[in-house]
C-alpha cells in the first residue's frame, strides 16, 4: 500500500511541476535545474566533427563555380567549408567560418568592409592581389594575409591562372555578440594610395617609426610571406630539437606588441621533420589546418586522415590529435585561441597515453 501511495505522490508532484513549468514558460522563465548539466559540462562538448577536405576533390567544384557565377554577381565566389557536424551553419568550428575563394585571370572581387576580421591563406596560383585600405600586396602560395576588422578590401587577379585561397573569419564571434556591420563598394570613399607592401617596410624589419601608433590591436603587417615563414621554421629547426607535441611551431605575431597577429584568431606555422610523430594532445580551441608542404597523416578523435599538399583538416575542440609526417611537412593553423586566451579560457593537455 505504501508503494502505491508513494507512486501516486510522485505522479502528482510530477504533474504539478509540469503545470508550473508551463506557467513559468508563459512568463519567459525556465527552471535551471532542468538544464544545468547541459549548460555547465564537465569537459568541453561540441557538435563539430573531425573532417578533411582533399584539395584534389574540392578544386573541380571551384572551377565549376567559376563558370556558373561571376565575381560581380557573387561578390565573393567562395565555397564554404561546412563542418559535417554543423550542416547549413557556415561553420568549420563552432566559432570560425572558413571557405575557399577562387578568382580567375582578369577578375576583381569588389571592395567592401565588415566588422568580422579575416585571414587569407594562399593555396594556389600566382597573380593574385589584395588591397587593404589603399595598400596592395602580391599574393603567393603559402602567404598569410590579414584583413583587419572594418578595413576596406578588394581582391584581383592580374595573372594568367586561377588564384585560390582559404578565407577564415571570426563572423560567428561577431554575430554571437550582435555586432555585425558592413558597407559595400558604392559606399567606399576615395582611399589614400600607399606603395605596395608599405606596411612591411614600416613594421616588418625589426625597426619601427619612432612615432608609430602602437594602439592598433591588429597587426599593421598584413602580409606574412611564406618565403620568410619557411626561413624562420628552418632556422628554428637548426636551434632546437622538435617539441614532442608541436614539432617546430611558430606563431604569427603582431610586431608592435608581440601578441597574435589578429586579436581574435590565432595563426601559426608548424614544421614536422620527416618521420616525426607528434605525441597526442588536445586543446580547447577548435582548429583548422592547411597542408602547405609534405605528406603524412593525422589521427583526430581516433580517425585517421591521410593528407598531402593543399588539403584542409579540422580538429574540433578538446579532440585528441596527433600528426605523423611521412616526409618533411609544413602545416598552417588557425583557431580561436587568441580569443580564448584573452578571456582566460584556453587549455591544452598533452596525453602520451592516448
Amino acid at each position: 500500500m505504501k508503494i502505491e501511495t508513494d507512486g501516486m505522490a510522485a505522479l502528482t508532484a510530477g504533474a504539478e511541476r509540469q503545470l508550473f513549468y508551463e506557467r513559468a514558460r508563459v512568463a519567459h522563465l525556465a527552471p535551471l535545474w532542468e538544464v544545468l548539466r547541459g549548460l555547465v559540462t564537465r569537459e568541453p562538448q561540441t557538435p563539430a566533427l573531425p573532417a578533411q577536405w582533399r584539395f584534389a576533390d574540392v578544386r573541380p567544384y571551384l572551377l565549376e563555380a567559376a563558370q556558373l557565377i561571376g565575381t560581380a554577381e557573387a561578390e565573393r565566389r567562395v565555397l564554404v567549408l561546412e563542418n559535417p557536424g554543423l550542416p547549413g551553419e557556415s561553420r568549420i568550428t563552432r566559432s570560425l567560418y572558413a571557405g575557399l575563394q577562387i578568382v580567375l585571370p582578369g577578375e576583381t572581387a569588389p571592395a567592401h568592409r565588415h566588422m568580422a576580421a579575416a585571414l587569407r591563406f594562399v593555396i594556389e596560383g600566382h597573380g593574385g592581389r589584395t588591397s587593404v585600405d589603399g595598400e596592395t600586396t602580391v599574393m603567393h602560395p603559402g602567404d598569410f594575409i590579414v584583413t583587419p576588422s572594418w578595413a576596406w578590401h578588394e581582391h584581383a587577379n592580374v595573372g594568367d591562372e586561377p588564384v585560390i585561397w582559404l578565407d577564415g573569419l571570426d563572423i560567428h564571434l561577431v554575430n554571437l555578440m550582435d555586432t555585425s556591420f558592413r558597407e559595400d563598394e558604392h559606399e567606399c570613399p576615395p582611399l589614400p594610395r600607399r606603395p605596395n607592401d608599405a606596411s612591411w617596410l614600416e613594421t616588418g624589419l625589426n625597426l619601427l617609426p619612432i612615432d608609430i601608433d602602437r594602439s592598433r590591436i591588429t597587426s599593421p603587417l598584413f602580409n606574412y610571406p611564406y618565403q620568410r615563414t619557411r626561413e624562420a621554421l628552418d632556422g628554428l629547426s637548426r636551434l632546437r630539437a622538435p617539441h614532442p607535441v608541436h614539432g617546430h611551431k611558430m606563431r604569427y605575431t603582431h610586431p608592435l606588441n608581440g601578441d597574435w597577429a589578429m586579436p581574435t584568431i590565432a595563426t601559426w606555422a608548424q614544421c614536422l621533420p620527416a618521420g616525426f610523430d607528434t605525441a597526442p594532445a588536445r586543446s580547447t580551441d577548435g582548429t583548422l589546418l592547411v597542408v602547405v608542404e609534405g605528406r603524412g597523416h593525422s589521427v583526430i578523435g581516433g580517425q585517421r586522415f591521410d593528407w598531402g599538399p593543399k588539403d584542409v583538416l579540422v580538429v574540433p575542440s578538446w579532440c585528441p590529435v596527433s600528426h605523423h609526417a611521412a616526409e618533411e611537412s609544413v602545416l598552417f593553423g588557425a583557431s580561436d585561441r587568441a580569443t580564448q586566451e584573452k578571456l582566460g579560457l584556453w587549455r591544452e593537455r598533452h596525453e602520451p597515453s592516448l
